[in-house]
């Protein structure tokens, strides 16, 4: 084997080689486990009898991550997915030569097999008596003695599969994670919404304002797009007949990192014809109301030192209400220009003589309120300027049929009546393009095709998308992105 500057895995190295030179395979795949660590203490944990333990036999498996040595005796500690379990290695129990040449040559990190047994120790510890052990995988790579602190964080990212290991509070992250989506897949299908998959790679960039990452197919000898949203091929299914669809799936955005952003996250975007955005908030609040209460079996949790009560109904404000309770804005005032850049100046919030009056609200309440809206609160009718594929209110044409979900200070969801007038949405399309000419890179392009399945005709429709890795954030009292995310991007 090469050389490695660690000498502790020199030593584990050397270990691997004494052992396969013993005729021991370090790698074998014909151990079959039976039980599970977890399931043993759920069926034995509370039986005491010592007569009807010994009879119970037990063929389990699983990673060492603790060894204590008493000489003709061990201890060690096998964890696996379900959970962990004491075992006890005696030597004349597994006779002295196995003992002494294979098992005293087995770590911390090692997978092993065992059969035997069930016992209590004097501490009243349920354990494996060993009458039988196989090495199952041998680890030449020590695992670490401190993983926890805030200077080893960097590394537990990179390294999640150390971090699973030696953290089963990072373990019970994701399977909250997997348990929520579980839960919302069923929701979703319980309401007769379909499960479709959409291109991850697309001819042109569209769904959402962002920066697109690009790639070159070398047989067409063209560029693709990686997706910034689903949108606009989840809304050509309900042009072609579908009138519920969702999709749970990667988007991808060219964006900075930061604790609530990573350039690959998850979403969960559907679409329901006939429906509008008031629908959408009945259905979200309900949702995650079910979810929080699933998972945590109350309204009410703690999140990052804040606690947050989903308890219904939530809130529902107009970026211009939002500036006035939480930002101490004029109500009398809220429309002018003049005020609202004298509210921008005093706030060192940036500003653009061009913009509109809801464009200059919208600023000032991302920079202002935005993290001040821990309760989950709807902000409804956002500005037609910064909405480019929301419906116009039919009662006022400078406002869009779109609110934004937040929690914990935290965009959660993003939703509207969908804009189905295909030379509305041509328009803005114009629009954008004329933004993008002007050196806007979010700006999004002219989707010649979108706007032909507009053309054929799509019916009343309500649509949304709920980011999945925040959503997890809030239900887990994780602190960053990263923390939920097995594979996040990181710096070099």
């Amino acid at each position: 084997m090469s050389k490695d500057d660690n000498p502790l895995v020199e030593a584990r190295k050397a270990k691997l080689t004494a052992l396969i030179e013993a005729g021991v395979n370090p790698y074998p795949n014909d151990f079959k486990p039976a039980d599970s660590l977890g399931r043993i203490r759920e069926q034995h944990g509370d039986t005491t009898d010592p007569e009807a333990l010994s009879a119970i036999q037990v063929r389990c498996a699983g990673r060492i991550m603790l060894l204590r040595n008493f000489g003709k005796l061990t201890f060690a500690t096998l964890t696996d997915d379900s959970g962990k379990l004491q075992i006890a290695v005696q030597r004349d129990e597994v006779g002295e030569v196995l003992y002494r040449e294979v098992f005293r040559k087995i770590e911390v990190g090692d997978f092993l097999g065992v059969e035997g047994g069930l016992f209590r120790t004097q501490t009243g510890e349920l354990t494996v008596r060993v009458n039988r052990f196989q090495l199952l995988s041998k680890a030449v790579r020590p695992l670490p003695e401190k993983w926890h602190g805030l200077e080893d964080v960097e590394a537990r990212y990179r390294q999640r599969y150390v971090d699973l290991i030696v953290n089963p509070e990072v373990r019970a992250v994701f399977r909250v994670r997997s348990r929520l989506i579980h839960l919302i897949r069923g929701f979703m299908e319980a309401r007769g919404f379909l499960e479709v998959e959409t291109p991850m790679m697309h001819p042109i960039p569209g769904g959402a304002v962002a920066r697109p990452f690009v790639t070159h197919h070398n047989a067409l000898d063209r560029n693709l797009y990686l997706r910034i949203a689903p949108e606009l091929y989840l809304k050509r299914l309900i042009v072609g007949g579908f009138e519920k669809v969702f999709e749970i799936n990667r988007n991808f955005r060219n964006e900075g990192l930061s604790i609530r952003h990573n350039p690959e996250f998850t979403m969960m975007e559907f679409y329901q014809a006939y429906a509008d955005y008031r629908e959408l908030m009945e259905l979200t609040e309900t949702l995650i109301t079910g979810l929080v209460q699933e998972i945590h079996g109350t309204l009410v949790i703690e999140h990052q030192g804040r606690t947050i009560d989903f308890t219904p109904p939530w809130p529902r404000l107009t970026p211009a209400e939002t500036l006035v309770q939480h930002a101490g804005a004029d109500p009398e005032r809220i429309t002018d220009p003049e005020y609202l850049e004298e509210l921008a100046q005093k706030h060192h919030v940036k500003s653009n003589p061009a913009w509109d009056v809801g464009k200059r609200q919208l600023e000032l309440f991302e920079a202002l309120v935005e993290s001040q809206l821990i309760r989950p609160t709807f902000v409804v009718d956002y500005p037609v300027s910064v909405s480019p594929l929301s419906r116009r209110s039919d009662h006022n044409p400078d406002i869009a049929e779109r609110f934004e979900l937040f929690i914990g200070g935290w965009e959660i969801a993003n939703a509207f009546s969908e804009l189905n007038d295909p030379a509305d949405q041509a328009e803005r399309f114009r629009a954008q393009v004329a933004a993008k000419e002007r050196g806007d890179l979010e700006a999004m392009h002219f989707d010649a095709d979108y706007i032909q399945a507009l053309e054929y005709g799509m019916p009343p429709t309500a649509g949304e998308g709920i980011g999945i890795d925040r959503l997890t954030m809030l239900l887990t009292n994780s602190a960053a992105i990263r923390d939920v995310i097995l594979f996040p991007v990181l710096r070099s």
